[in-house]
C-alpha cells in the first residue's frame, strides 16, 4: 500500500503537470498557426537569396530571418546544411544555426507565458546578436576558396510561388507536421519541469548556490551536451527560477540547451570544419556568459515571475481560466491523434510506397516526393525508352522530423542519374529511382548532410 507521502507527491506532480501545459497551452496553439503562416506565405527563395554573400550584411539578414522560422531544433541543423551545400557562405550558416533554435515564434509566444515580456524580448535579442558575431567571425576566419559550396543547381526543385497558398495547408503544417516535430520533446520537457517543482526544495538555489557566476557555469556545462527544443526549454527554465536560479543563469540555458548538442557539435565539426566550430560554439558559450551576466544586473522586478501576472501559480491569469483548460484539451487532442496517425501508417505499411505508386496514408505529403521533372505525376513509360529504372532502399539514421526529410529529398535529388527520392523519417529509410546509381556517392551525400547510412 502506498504511503501517503507518496501520494501526496504524486499529486503536487499532477497539479503542476496541469498548472504549467495550461500556462502554455494558448501561446503554444498561437505559435503553432503562426509557424504555419509563416512556412506557407514566406517564400523559401527570400532565404536563399539573403544567405549567400560572404559579408556582414547577410550574416544580419540570416539572423534576423532565423529567429522566428518554425524550425525544431533538431530541423535546424539539416536545414542550415542544406542552405550551405546549396550556395550561402559559411557565415550565413552559422548565423542560421546560432539564432534559430533559440527562439522560434512558438518558444518567444511561451517565454512570454512563463516567463514575462522582458525575458521573451531579452531572449530575441540575444539571440539575434550571438547569431550575428558568430557568422561575422565565422566569415573572418573562413578559408578564402568558398567557391565549392557557390554552385546553385539548376537541377533543385523549384516551388511554384505562384500556387495559391490555402488555409488547410497552414494548420496542416503548423498543428500537423510542426506540432509533432516537437511534440516528443515538449512532452518531455513539461514532464521534467513538473518533477523539478516538486523535487528541488524552494529557493534552493538561492541557498545553496548562491553565486551567479556558479550557477550559470553549472547550467552552461549542464547544457551544452543535452539536447531540448527551445519551447520545451522554458517550463524547465521557469521552474528553476521558482527555486531561486538567477535569471541569468535560466538565459544560459535557454541559450545552450536549445543551441548545442553532442550529436549538433559533431556534425559542424564534420561538414564546416574545426575553425567554424569554434567560432559556433565560441559565440554561443562566450555570449551566454556575457548576456547571463548582463542580465543580472537588470532590475529583478522584470524578472520576478513568482509576482507577475504570467506566472503558472497565479490566481489572476492573463488568459481567462476556460481558455486555458479549451487550448490544453486542443493540444492533448492534436498531439494524441498525431502521434495516432503516425502508428497507424507504419503499421499499415512496413515498407516504403513504390515511387511509381501514390501514397493514399498521407495524401498532403505526396507532394513531397522530389523528383527532377517537378510534374505531379511519374509516368514510368516516359523513362523505358531511355533506360531501365532501378529502384533501392536504404537505411539512414539521424532523421527525425519534416525538415531531415525535405534536407535529404531535396540535396539527394542532385545527384546523377536519380530521378526520385522519398525519405521516410520514421522508419529510418530513402528510396530512390533512377536509370543508375552510385551508392558510394549516395552514402557521402548523405553523411555530408549529418545523416548516418546503414546500407541497404
Amino acid at each position: 500500500m502506498l504511503s501517503k507521502g507518496f501520494m501526496e507527491m504524486i499529486k503536487q506532480y499532477i497539479d503542476s503537470l496541469v498548472e504549467l501545459t495550461m500556462a502554455m497551452s494558448p501561446y503554444l496553439l498561437l505559435g503553432f498557426l503562426f509557424a504555419g503562416i509563416l512556412k506557407v506565405w514566406f517564400p523559401q527563395k527570400w532565404i536563399d537569396r539573403f544567405m549567400g554573400k560572404n559579408n556582414w550584411q547577410s550574416v544580419i539578414n540570416t539572423a534576423m530571418l532565423g529567429i522566428p522560422l518554425p524550425l525544431c531544433s533538431c530541423g535546424v541543423i539539416p536545414t542550415g546544411i542544406s542552405f550551405y551545400k546549396n550556395g550561402a557562405s559559411k557565415g550565413s550558416s552559422v548565423s542560421f544555426l546560432i539564432s534559430t533554435p533559440q527562439t522560434g515564434i512558438d518558444s518567444i509566444l511561451v517565454s512570454y507565458s512563463l516567463l514575462g515580456l522582458p525575458f521573451a524580448i531579452i531572449r530575441v535579442i540575444v539571440a539575434l546578436i550571438t547569431g550575428i558575431i558568430g557568422g561575422g567571425i565565422t566569415n573572418l576566419i573562413a578559408s578564402k576558396d568558398a567557391t565549392e559550396t557557390k554552385q546553385q543547381s539548376d537541377q533543385t526543385p523549384k516551388e511554384n510561388f505562384s500556387r495559391k497558398k490555402s488555409i488547410k495547408q497552414v494548420f496542416q503544417y503548423g498543428f500537423g507536421d510542426f506540432l509533432m516535430d516537437i511534440a516528443k520533446w515538449l512532452i518531455i520537457g513539461i514532464l521534467i519541469a513538473a518533477f523539478l517543482d516538486i523535487l528541488i526544495p524552494e529557493n534552493f538555489f538561492g541557498s545553496y548556490i548562491s553565486q551567479d557566476w556558479l550557477s550559470m557555469l553549472m547550467i552552461l556545462i549542464a547544457s551544452i551536451p543535452l539536447y531540448i527544443c527551445a519551447t520545451a526549454s522554458v517550463p524547465i527554465a521557469a521552474v528553476l527560477m521558482l527555486k531561486g536560479l538567477s535569471p541569468g543563469a535560466a538565459l544560459v540555458f535557454l541559450m545552450a540547451g536549445p543551441a548545442t548538442n553532442a550529436a549538433t557539435i559533431t556534425i559542424i565539426k564534420k561538414v564546416f570544419g574545426n575553425k567554424t566550430l569554434l567560432s559556433y560554439l565560441g559565440s554561443i558559450i562566450l555570449g551566454a556568459i556575457f548576456f547571463g551576466t548582463l542580465i543580472n544586473l537588470l532590475p529583478k522586478e522584470w524578472f520576478d515571475i513568482a509576482s507577475d501576472h504570467h506566472h503558472l501559480h497565479h490566481e489572476h491569469e492573463l488568459v481567462p481560466i476556460w481558455l486555458q483548460a479549451l487550448s490544453s484539451i486542443t493540444l492533448i487532442s492534436l498531439i494524441a491523434v498525431g502521434y495516432l496517425k503516425r502508428y497507424q501508417k507504419n503499421k499499415k505499411s512496413l515498407r516504403i510506397t513504390p515511387l511509381n505508386q501514390t501514397s493514399t496514408d498521407n495524401p498532403s505529403n505526396d507532394s513531397s516526393i522530389i523528383n527532377k521533372s517537378n510534374t505531379p505525376a511519374f509516368n514510368l513509360s516516359d523513362f523505358k525508352a531511355v533506360q531501365p529504372l532501378i529502384t533501392k532502399t536504404f537505411k539512414v539514421e539521424g532523421m527525425t522530423c519534416s525538415h531531415c526529410k525535405k534536407s535529404v529529398e531535396t540535396n539527394l535529388i542532385k545527384l546523377p542519374g536519380i530521378s526520385k527520392v522519398l525519405a521516410d523519417p520514421q522508419n529510418n529509410k530513402v528510396q530512390f529511382e533512377g536509370s543508375q546509381m552510385n551508392i558510394d556517392q549516395i552514402k557521402k551525400e548523405i553523411e555530408s548532410l549529418g545523416y548516418k547510412f546503414m546500407g541497404e
